[in-house]
Formats: structure tokens, sequence, C-alpha cells
């Protein structure tokens, strides 16, 4: 599958995303649910065929992993949607993944068949599978955090702060097993489970700041503003360990986590 084709494909699921998005603000959820559930079955049907015709999981570079975070927004926003009926979540997650899929046409990555010994593992592709699902569902819970701090009028935030705390402890699961996997997978490689190695590092320091949210929830159930700040610190940091550290000269020829770009 030639990525020259990705337009395609893209442009059908980002029209039934939004057409999606269009029908739960109608209150027509048979349709909502029915167009973003075909929107995410043409996406997927994409990385499946680029799976097959490089002979190996479409994982390797940050292009590829923008694909697998286009596809899990829509998906987590149509979970949320079916838990809570919130109406405009499929707007927001249609939204930002339409932001990725127009980072990836106007910014097309390299996508060869060359797979390094270490990335041959079984855990490479679960592990970066289950972090993208961990950083879509983060994703919807820091919406849900500035939604709360700058939009929503009135007291009455039960709800969403239900939702919030939700999203992020499923969130912190899916993150938590994508470490394990990938503790097993460096055991595998290069013979130990954790070396601090600079992504290594920022992996462990977001993993505890929304660790952090979930106590301060916890232990201070009546202060949800400062909660909410930490969350949108802790989804920056998100940021910094996913793509930032590529810029770091710390990582440079170092890290064995960058993403490659050719």
């Amino acid at each position: 599958m030639s990525w020259s084709y990705f337009i395609v494909f893209a442009l059908v699921s980002v029209v039934l995303w939004v057409a999606g998005a269009w029908a739960a603000w109608r209150d027509r959820r048979t349709l909502a649910f029915a167009t973003t559930g075909l929107g995410l079955a043409v996406f997927f049907s994409y990385i499946v065929m680029m799976w097959i015709a490089l002979e190996r999981p479409p994982l390797r570079t940050m292009g590829e992993t923008r694909l697998w975070y286009s596809f899990f927004l829509p998906l987590a926003g149509i979970i949320v949607y079916s838990r809570w009926r919130y109406k405009w979540i499929l707007s927001f997650s249609a939204l930002l993944a339409t932001v990725f899929v127009c980072v990836n046409l106007f910014k097309p990555e390299i996508h060869s068949k060359t797979l390094m010994p270490a990335l041959q593992s079984p855990w490479f592709a679960p592990h970066v599978i289950v972090y993208m699902m961990a950083y879509a569902l983060l994703g919807a819970a820091v919406v849900m955090a500035v939604y709360l701090l700058f939009f929503k009028r009135g007291n009455d935030t039960d709800k969403e702060i239900d939702i919030t705390d939700n999203l992020t402890y499923v969130g912190l699961v899916f993150m938590t097993l994508g470490m394990l996997m990938g503790a097993l997978w460096a055991k595998e490689a290069w013979g130990h489970y954790w070396s601090w190695d600079p992504k290594e590092t920022w992996a462990a320091i977001t993993w505890l700041s929304y660790l952090i949210y979930i106590h301060y929830r916890q232990y201070r159930p009546h202060k949800i503003r400062p909660a909410l700040w930490v969350l949108i610190i802790a989804f920056c940091l998100l940021q910094m360990c996913w793509w930032g550290i590529n810029y770091l000269s710390s990582a440079q020829g170092m890290s064995v986590h960058t993403y490659n770009m050719n």
C-alpha cells in the first residue's frame, strides 16, 4: 500500500467522523455511531494494508505513530459519547484527529521496510499500540479539563469531573501496561528492563504526574481546579515524552527510543 493512497482513505475517514459529530449534535445517535464507526473501519483498513505492504507494524516513524493516534482519537471519542452522551466530544475528537491527519499529509515521512533488529521483537507492536491508546484517552481527559477550567459555567461539575477521572484512570492503566511491555521488550533486546534512557526518564516523569493527579483527587476531592491544572501539566509532559525528546540534545545519538525520521 503506497503512502500516496493515504489522502483517499484519510479524506473518507475525516468526512465520516465529521458526519458522526454532526449527527451527535442533532441527537441522531444511531447515525453518529454508524458514521464514526465506518470512518474508523476505513482508517484502520489503511493501517492494516500498510502493515501488510511494509511487512512490519507501521510504528517505526513519528508519522506512523500519528496514524495510530489519528485512529484512537475518534475511538476514544465514541467511547466517551456512548458512555456519557456528551455531544461535543465527537467534534473535538474529529477535529484533533483531522489535525494529525493533516500533519501527516503536509509532512510525509519515508516509510521503508527496514526494521532494526531490536524492533523485530513481538513486544514492539503491542507496546506502541497500547501507548497510543493511552495517549488518546489522556488527550480526551485533558480536553475535559480545559472545558471545565475555561468553558464550563456554573458549579454543577460532578458529571464532567467523573468523566475526566475515569478517562485518566483508564488511560493510566494503558500507559502502565505499555511501560511493562516496554520493560519486557528492553530485557529481550538489550538485556535490562530499565536504563534511564531519556525516553524512559520522561516516561517515568509522565507516569508519576498522572499518579499525582489521581492521588490529589483522592485526598482533595473538592479541590477541583488545582487538580485540573495538574492534568494539563501532565499532558504537556506526555507530549515531551512522545515527540519532544527528539529535539533534545541529550537524546541525539544516545536514546534508542527516539523516532527514526528516515
